[in-house]
Protein backbone atom coordinates (compact mmCIF):
# COMPACT_ATOMS: atom_id res chain seq x y z
CA UNK A 1 0.00 0.00 0.00
CA UNK A 2 1.34 3.37 -1.24
CA UNK A 3 -0.01 6.08 1.20
CA UNK A 4 1.43 10.10 1.20
CA UNK A 5 1.73 12.00 4.28
CA UNK A 6 0.71 15.94 4.26
CA UNK A 7 1.18 18.35 7.13
CA UNK A 8 2.33 21.22 8.38
CA UNK A 9 4.00 22.18 11.57
CA UNK A 10 2.65 21.09 15.07
CA UNK A 11 2.98 21.12 18.94
CA UNK A 12 5.40 19.05 20.40
CA UNK A 13 2.25 17.23 22.24
CA UNK A 14 1.80 15.47 18.93
CA UNK A 15 5.53 14.40 18.19
CA UNK A 16 5.36 11.35 19.95
CA UNK A 17 1.72 10.07 18.43
CA UNK A 18 3.22 10.89 14.50
CA UNK A 19 6.37 8.86 15.69
CA UNK A 20 3.88 5.98 16.51
CA UNK A 21 1.94 6.90 13.30
CA UNK A 22 4.82 6.56 11.51
CA UNK A 23 6.21 3.43 13.02
CA UNK A 24 3.12 2.02 12.72
CA UNK A 25 2.61 2.36 8.59
CA UNK A 26 5.93 0.59 8.28
CA UNK A 27 5.09 -2.29 10.79
CA UNK A 28 2.05 -2.38 7.63
CA UNK A 29 4.73 -2.43 5.09
CA UNK A 30 3.20 0.44 3.64
CA UNK A 31 5.20 2.71 1.09
CA UNK A 32 5.22 6.28 2.80
CA UNK A 33 6.15 9.66 0.40
CA UNK A 34 6.28 12.44 2.01
CA UNK A 35 5.00 16.20 1.53
CA UNK A 36 8.89 17.88 1.36
CA UNK A 37 8.13 20.55 3.88
CA UNK A 38 6.44 18.52 6.14
CA UNK A 39 9.66 15.81 6.12
CA UNK A 40 11.89 19.20 6.93
CA UNK A 41 10.07 19.57 10.02
CA UNK A 42 9.85 16.41 11.18
CA UNK A 43 13.68 15.94 11.21
CA UNK A 44 14.82 19.17 12.13
CA UNK A 45 12.35 20.31 14.67
CA UNK A 46 10.80 17.22 16.00
CA UNK A 47 13.88 15.55 15.28
CA UNK A 48 12.09 12.04 14.54
CA UNK A 49 14.33 9.60 12.81
CA UNK A 50 12.28 9.04 9.29
CA UNK A 51 12.36 5.92 7.23
CA UNK A 52 10.12 6.82 4.00
CA UNK A 53 10.17 5.95 0.15
CA UNK A 54 10.52 9.33 -1.09
CA UNK A 55 9.52 13.09 -0.72
CA UNK A 56 6.97 15.45 -2.95
CA UNK A 57 7.11 19.05 -3.33
CA UNK A 58 3.47 19.35 -4.32
CA UNK A 59 0.41 18.10 -7.07
CA UNK A 60 2.83 17.93 -9.82
CA UNK A 61 5.52 14.73 -8.54
CA UNK A 62 3.01 13.32 -5.69
CA UNK A 63 3.50 9.91 -7.14
CA UNK A 64 -0.02 7.72 -7.76
CA UNK A 65 -1.06 6.65 -3.90
CA UNK A 66 -3.49 4.21 -2.34
CA UNK A 67 -4.82 7.15 0.01
CA UNK A 68 -3.34 10.51 1.60
CA UNK A 69 -3.19 11.34 4.99
CA UNK A 70 -3.24 14.88 6.36
CA UNK A 71 -1.97 15.41 9.47
CA UNK A 72 -3.17 18.77 11.46
CA UNK A 73 -6.50 20.43 11.28
CA UNK A 74 -9.46 21.15 8.93
CA UNK A 75 -6.96 24.18 7.56
CA UNK A 76 -4.29 21.32 6.67
CA UNK A 77 -6.75 19.24 4.92
CA UNK A 78 -8.15 22.20 2.66
CA UNK A 79 -4.24 22.77 1.90
CA UNK A 80 -4.21 18.67 1.04
CA UNK A 81 -7.11 18.94 -1.38
CA UNK A 82 -4.64 21.30 -3.20
CA UNK A 83 -2.15 18.35 -3.85
CA UNK A 84 -4.45 15.52 -5.16
CA UNK A 85 -6.87 18.06 -6.73
CA UNK A 86 -8.49 15.80 -9.56
CA UNK A 87 -6.09 12.33 -8.81
CA UNK A 88 -8.60 10.86 -7.14
CA UNK A 89 -6.68 9.58 -3.89
CA UNK A 90 -8.99 8.95 -0.96
CA UNK A 91 -7.82 11.23 2.11
CA UNK A 92 -7.81 10.75 5.77
CA UNK A 93 -7.80 13.66 8.44
CA UNK A 94 -5.80 13.20 12.01
CA UNK A 95 -6.39 16.03 13.84
CA UNK A 96 -3.72 17.33 15.75
CA UNK A 97 -5.37 20.03 17.62
CA UNK A 98 -8.63 20.69 18.70
CA UNK A 99 -11.86 20.64 16.91
CA UNK A 100 -12.13 19.16 13.45
CA UNK A 101 -14.66 18.33 11.02
CA UNK A 102 -12.50 17.22 8.34
CA UNK A 103 -9.46 16.37 9.81
CA UNK A 104 -11.50 14.27 12.24
CA UNK A 105 -9.23 11.37 13.77
CA UNK A 106 -8.39 12.56 16.91
CA UNK A 107 -5.22 12.11 18.34
CA UNK A 108 -6.46 10.00 21.39
CA UNK A 109 -7.79 7.29 18.71
CA UNK A 110 -4.46 6.48 17.42
CA UNK A 111 -2.83 4.07 16.30
CA UNK A 112 -6.12 2.39 16.63
CA UNK A 113 -8.42 3.72 13.89
CA UNK A 114 -5.21 4.15 11.49
CA UNK A 115 -5.07 -0.07 12.10
CA UNK A 116 -8.76 -0.26 10.89
CA UNK A 117 -8.00 1.42 7.83
CA UNK A 118 -5.54 -0.05 6.92
CA UNK A 119 -7.27 -3.31 6.90
CA UNK A 120 -9.91 -2.07 4.76
CA UNK A 121 -12.23 -1.16 7.44
CA UNK A 122 -14.19 1.88 5.79
CA UNK A 123 -16.08 3.57 3.44
CA UNK A 124 -15.56 6.37 1.26
CA UNK A 125 -17.41 9.26 0.42
CA UNK A 126 -17.51 11.87 -2.63
CA UNK A 127 -17.48 15.40 -1.43
CA UNK A 128 -18.56 18.12 -3.94
CA UNK A 129 -16.16 21.15 -4.89
CA UNK A 130 -17.30 24.48 -6.48
CA UNK A 131 -14.83 26.24 -8.85
CA UNK A 132 -14.82 29.77 -10.15
CA UNK A 133 -14.34 31.13 -12.85
CA UNK A 134 -13.06 35.10 -13.27
CA UNK A 135 -11.95 37.15 -16.35
CA UNK A 136 -8.66 37.78 -14.35
CA UNK A 137 -6.06 34.95 -14.07
CA UNK A 138 -6.49 35.10 -9.91
CA UNK A 139 -6.06 31.94 -8.65
CA UNK A 140 -4.43 30.46 -11.66
CA UNK A 141 -5.03 26.47 -11.18
CA UNK A 142 -6.25 26.47 -7.78
CA UNK A 143 -9.55 28.13 -8.48
CA UNK A 144 -11.51 25.55 -6.65
CA UNK A 145 -12.82 24.98 -2.83
CA UNK A 146 -13.95 22.56 -1.04
CA UNK A 147 -15.78 24.59 1.71
CA UNK A 148 -16.34 28.37 0.24
CA UNK A 149 -15.95 31.18 -1.89
CA UNK A 150 -16.34 34.40 0.11
CA UNK A 151 -16.45 37.92 -1.09
CA UNK A 152 -15.82 40.27 1.52
CA UNK A 153 -15.16 44.36 2.04
CA UNK A 154 -11.35 45.21 2.35
CA UNK A 155 -11.24 47.62 5.19
CA UNK A 156 -13.67 48.59 8.40
CA UNK A 157 -15.62 51.47 6.37
CA UNK A 158 -18.71 50.79 4.16
CA UNK A 159 -20.40 48.23 3.19
CA UNK A 160 -20.54 46.58 -0.29
CA UNK A 161 -22.79 45.53 -2.45
CA UNK A 162 -23.02 42.18 -4.15
CA UNK A 163 -25.82 41.80 -6.92
CA UNK A 164 -26.28 38.26 -7.27
CA UNK A 165 -27.81 36.03 -10.16
CA UNK A 166 -28.61 32.36 -10.16
CA UNK A 167 -28.99 31.19 -14.22
CA UNK A 168 -28.28 34.74 -15.45
CA UNK A 169 -31.78 35.33 -13.39
CA UNK A 170 -31.22 38.25 -10.91
CA UNK A 171 -31.70 37.05 -7.27
CA UNK A 172 -30.50 39.65 -4.74
CA UNK A 173 -28.49 43.00 -4.19
CA UNK A 174 -26.77 42.07 -0.93
CA UNK A 175 -25.51 45.26 1.08
CA UNK A 176 -23.30 43.79 3.31
CA UNK A 177 -19.73 43.08 4.93
CA UNK A 178 -19.82 40.25 1.95
CA UNK A 179 -20.96 37.12 0.89
CA UNK A 180 -20.41 33.09 0.91
CA UNK A 181 -20.94 30.72 -1.42
CA UNK A 182 -20.73 27.17 0.37
CA UNK A 183 -20.59 23.57 -0.05
CA UNK A 184 -22.66 21.19 1.69
CA UNK A 185 -18.81 20.49 3.35
CA UNK A 186 -18.50 24.38 3.93
CA UNK A 187 -21.76 24.50 5.67
CA UNK A 188 -20.14 23.85 8.80
CA UNK A 189 -17.33 26.01 8.92
CA UNK A 190 -16.88 30.14 7.99
CA UNK A 191 -20.93 29.99 6.35
CA UNK A 192 -22.58 28.50 9.81
CA UNK A 193 -20.89 31.12 11.79
CA UNK A 194 -22.46 33.70 10.23
CA UNK A 195 -25.73 32.12 10.81
CA UNK A 196 -25.83 30.06 7.40
CA UNK A 197 -27.95 26.35 7.98
CA UNK A 198 -26.02 23.42 8.34
CA UNK A 199 -26.23 21.05 4.93
CA UNK A 200 -25.80 17.00 5.05
CA UNK A 201 -22.81 16.20 3.25
CA UNK A 202 -24.47 14.17 0.40
CA UNK A 203 -26.60 16.56 -0.59
CA UNK A 204 -25.75 18.14 -4.25
CA UNK A 205 -26.51 21.87 -2.80
CA UNK A 206 -24.86 25.14 -2.57
CA UNK A 207 -25.68 27.45 0.28
CA UNK A 208 -25.70 31.19 -0.26
CA UNK A 209 -25.18 33.05 2.97
CA UNK A 210 -24.65 37.28 3.58
CA UNK A 211 -21.93 38.49 6.23
CA UNK A 212 -23.50 41.17 8.44
CA UNK A 213 -26.40 41.90 5.91
CA UNK A 214 -27.97 45.51 6.28
CA UNK A 215 -31.22 44.10 5.87
CA UNK A 216 -32.27 42.17 8.62
CA UNK A 217 -34.78 39.97 6.26
CA UNK A 218 -32.09 38.79 4.15
CA UNK A 219 -31.19 35.15 5.20
CA UNK A 220 -29.30 32.10 4.10
CA UNK A 221 -30.26 30.32 0.86
CA UNK A 222 -30.01 26.90 -0.15
CA UNK A 223 -29.72 26.31 -3.97
CA UNK A 224 -28.75 23.23 -6.26
CA UNK A 225 -25.32 22.84 -7.01
CA UNK A 226 -26.10 22.66 -10.56
CA UNK A 227 -27.20 26.33 -10.83
CA UNK A 228 -24.87 28.73 -12.06
CA UNK A 229 -24.00 31.57 -9.44
CA UNK A 230 -22.87 35.10 -10.78
CA UNK A 231 -21.67 38.19 -8.32
CA UNK A 232 -20.88 41.58 -9.23
CA UNK A 233 -19.62 43.81 -6.64
CA UNK A 234 -20.07 47.40 -5.94
CA UNK A 235 -17.77 49.12 -3.34
CA UNK A 236 -16.50 52.58 -2.51
CA UNK A 237 -13.28 51.37 -2.19
CA UNK A 238 -13.27 50.02 -5.21
CA UNK A 239 -11.81 46.66 -4.66
CA UNK A 240 -12.96 44.11 -2.85
CA UNK A 241 -11.05 40.94 -1.21
CA UNK A 242 -12.36 36.90 -3.06
CA UNK A 243 -11.05 34.27 -1.40
CA UNK A 244 -11.14 30.56 -2.04
CA UNK A 245 -10.87 28.15 1.30
CA UNK A 246 -7.35 29.27 2.89
CA UNK A 247 -6.31 31.55 -0.94
CA UNK A 248 -7.40 34.86 -1.28
CA UNK A 249 -6.72 37.94 -3.67
CA UNK A 250 -7.89 41.39 -3.91
CA UNK A 251 -9.74 42.08 -7.28
CA UNK A 252 -10.98 45.25 -8.80
CA UNK A 253 -14.65 45.37 -8.53
CA UNK A 254 -14.95 45.34 -12.24
CA UNK A 255 -13.78 41.70 -11.55
CA UNK A 256 -17.45 39.49 -11.62
CA UNK A 257 -17.31 35.82 -10.45
CA UNK A 258 -19.25 33.12 -11.37
CA UNK A 259 -19.14 29.68 -9.45
CA UNK A 260 -20.11 26.35 -10.64
CA UNK A 261 -20.19 22.64 -9.16
CA UNK A 262 -15.87 21.65 -10.00
CA UNK A 263 -15.70 18.81 -12.07
CA UNK A 264 -13.99 16.53 -9.75
CA UNK A 265 -14.93 15.38 -6.62
CA UNK A 266 -12.64 14.49 -3.36
CA UNK A 267 -12.70 11.04 -1.71
CA UNK A 268 -12.60 11.40 1.93
CA UNK A 269 -12.61 8.16 4.16
CA UNK A 270 -15.17 7.16 6.55
CA UNK A 271 -14.13 4.75 9.53
CA UNK A 272 -17.03 2.21 10.28
CA UNK A 273 -19.21 3.26 13.06
CA UNK A 274 -18.84 7.14 12.17
CA UNK A 275 -21.40 9.31 11.28
CA UNK A 276 -22.33 12.95 10.21
CA UNK A 277 -24.83 13.04 13.01
CA UNK A 278 -22.58 11.04 15.13
CA UNK A 279 -19.99 14.39 14.45
CA UNK A 280 -22.81 16.45 15.04
CA UNK A 281 -23.42 15.94 18.14
CA UNK A 282 -19.51 15.67 18.99
CA UNK A 283 -18.39 18.78 17.89
CA UNK A 284 -21.45 21.52 18.26
CA UNK A 285 -22.72 19.96 21.03
CA UNK A 286 -25.76 18.69 19.58
CA UNK A 287 -28.32 17.92 22.31
CA UNK A 288 -26.19 18.99 25.28
CA UNK A 289 -28.34 20.07 28.03
CA UNK A 290 -27.15 20.42 31.55
CA UNK A 291 -30.78 19.13 32.16
CA UNK A 292 -30.32 15.26 30.51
Amino acid sequence: MKIALFGKQFGDIFYEKCACLLKHLLQAKAEIYIYRPFYEFLTQTAHLKIECNGLFNGYADLPECDMMFSIGGDGTFLDAVTMIRNRNIPMVGINTGRLGFLADIAMEELPTAVSEILQGKYTTKQLDLLSLETSVPCFGELNFALNELAVQKRDSSSMITIHTYLNNEFLNSYWADGLIVATPTGSTAYSLSVGGPIVHPTAKEFVITPISPHNLTVRPLVVPNDFEISLRIEGRGGKYLASLDSRSCILDDSVSLTIRKANFTIPVIDRIGTSFYATLRSKLMWGVDRRN
